[in-house]
């Protein structure tokens, strides 16, 4: 795979995530956990855009991304239009982070040990792209589950 596939998949699944936040009708709704839901979409959607800047903000493209795992789990009611605003500025940083990269660069160590075993940036960032997809995945269920 290579860097301009990876943008692709990136801005395609961040671009959906937007899109699933602006389908909620009611913005408490982002912020709502019920039965055995542990997560709201908005909490998901501040864990994705953490997750991101660390991996590949940090890492990859040398910002200096100070990441708070906790908050992005327990803050609470920040509006739509900031939650949105975060994804686009993430898309932005996902582009000119991985816009340099050479082929030779995607089959280089990534940096820090995410895995038990050392791996590649691409691996890493297969990873990624699939850990995006699967809180995706949550918040579409959890937004027609909650807005029934």
């Amino acid at each position: 795979m290579n860097k301009d596939e990876l943008i692709t998949f990136f801005e395609r699944d961040l671009n959906k995530l937007i899109n699933e936040i602006e389908l909620y009708k009611k913005e408490e709704n982002i912020w709502r956990i019920e039965k055995s839901i542990s997560n709201s979409a908005g909490n998901l959607t501040l864990h994705l855009i953490g997750n991101l800047h660390t991996f590949i903000g940090k890492e990859i493209g040398k910002t200096n991304y100070v990441r708070n795992r906790e908050l992005e789990f327990t803050q609470k009611n920040v509006p739509k239009k900031e939650l949105i605003e975060s994804i686009h500025n993430t898309i932005e940083m996902v582009k000119k982070s991985l816009s340099s990269l050479t082929s030779q660069d995607l089959k280089k160590e990534y940096p820090i040990m995410k895995f038990p075993t050392v791996e590649t940036n691409e691996y890493l960032l297969v990873h990624l792209i699939n850990h995006l997809t699967y809180h995706l995945g949550q918040i579409n269920y959890h937004r027609r589950l909650i807005e029934e």
